[in-house]
């Protein structure tokens, strides 16, 4: 089935689809990764090669780009094996190192904490690392429905639906479950829907994923991971009882309860991904503007709401939200999520503590209205977004006539 995700760059999207692969193009491009592989060690190794140098002589020398590629220029003239591989995607390695390294040190210029760096680059290793192969526009073409790759991999894509346009790019990867995926990076259109006069807020929570001014288009918690859960942890003991000594290979038992394992988390994913698009294309197409709380879910993995937190989807749902919402031109507010649980939708009016979760009844102290406190908030962000039915400064202007709220 083909998905569409934002790609990295203005004005593009990456379309994946299902390969069907033969024995004979996985072997070929499972030597391909093996080369790229040791192309990216071998960068590594030089990264820190002239990192120590530099620690130790107080000199200034750089492992950039260009120095990688004179590396790489060099290891192919010497080295046949790694002349029998295409140049392009071993060439692309070396941009994604180079873009890997340079985030890793901006956190530490910027002074980040040290979990919230991206880390350097790490050696990949032959049992871990999962095959990822990048192509340019001069190192595939589609023909006959069929993806040719550079050095003569012929793989058969499972065509769900057309692309939206010309591919610039390509990456061929191996997932956690066996399958191969093609991503296609094609410019991203824009397709506008109808105009509906219609707006709507959204409140994220656990009880429920979304809860919104429209009854109708209320999200609940669909309980994915729960449903999965009593499966997960008897294949998790399977992993447990079977897992090697430290240094030794795992067994073929082993292996195949950690696929089970990696299946399982992967249909739970698919699940909340299919939940969250679903969700999200039907308030896309009710209603011509969002104000959506822009909520970081981050924090409740230290809380005792974690497991629920996280079987909620609530970054996904929200990434959902705001793709379909760019996909068909719909104007989208991320509103701060300071004290929304605080104000009273109706008149303004902030409390003078913060609720308790257990308090789940907004009763406004100034103007007597009371309502269910996550839809209160669900009205108090669009009155922030300057929606309905207040505007950005709880009030709206003399004479003009309010827009109807979901």
């Amino acid at each position: 089935m083909g998905t569409e995700t934002q790609a990295e760059g203005a004005g593009h999207a990456r379309w994946s689809f299902r390969l069907r692969v033969s024995s004979t193009a996985r072997t070929a491009l499972l030597g391909e990764w093996d080369r790229c592989r040791w192309i990216w060690n071998e960068c590594v190794a030089q990264s820190q090669a002239v990192h120590g140098h530099n620690q130790a002589t107080g000199e200034k020398r750089t492992s950039g780009p260009a120095q990688l590629d004179r590396m790489l220029t060099e290891a192919r003239q010497l080295t046949p094996w790694l002349r029998a591989g295409s140049s392009v995607p071993q060439q692309q390695l070396i941009r994604d190192f180079g873009k890997a390294r340079a985030k890793a040190q901006k956190d530490i210029k910027d002074r980040l904490p040290a979990h919230r760096r991206a880390g350097m680059p790490r050696w990949k290793r032959k049992r871990e690392a999962l095959p990822s192969l990048n192509y340019t526009r001069r190192g595939f073409r589609l023909k006959d429905g069929r993806l040719h790759l550079a050095g003569g991999i012929v793989l058969m894509v499972v065509w769900s639906r057309a692309l939206p346009g010309e591919p610039s790019s390509v990456r061929v990867r191996q997932d956690s479950t066996g399958a191969w995926y093609a991503s296609f990076v094609v410019p991203a259109g824009v397709h506008p829907l109808p105009a509906t006069g219609r707006v709507i807020g959204i409140d994220w929570g656990v009880k429920e994923t979304a809860t919104t001014t429209s009854d109708a288009h209320d999200l609940p918690h669909a309980q994915h991971g729960k449903t999965a859960a009593q499966k997960l942890a008897r294949y998790q003991r399977m992993m447990t009882r079977r897992r090697p000594a430290k240094g030794k290979p795992g067994s073929n038992g082993f292996r195949a309860a950690k696929r089970q394992v990696a299946k399982l988390h992967k249909k739970v994913a698919r699940q909340r991904q299919d939940t969250a698009r679903k969700w999200a294309k039907k308030v896309v197409r009710d209603h011509d503007a969002l104000a959506i709380e822009d909520f970081r879910p981050k924090f409740l993995a230290k809380t005792t709401m974690a497991r629920k937190a996280a079987d909620a989807a609530i970054g996904a749902t929200k990434a959902a939200l705001i793709e379909q919402a760019r996909k068909h031109g719909r104007a989208v507010h991320l509103v701060h999520p300071a004290h929304t649980t605080m104000d009273c939708a109706q008149c303004g009016a902030r409390t003078k503590h913060a609720l308790p979760l257990s308090e789940r009844t907004y009763a406004c102290t100034a103007c007597g209205t009371v309502s269910p406190r996550d839809k209160n908030s669900a009205r108090v962000m669009l009155a922030r977004a300057g929606l309905t039915p207040a505007g950005a400064d709880r009030g709206s202007p003399a004479g003009a006539p309010p827009r109807p709220a979901a």
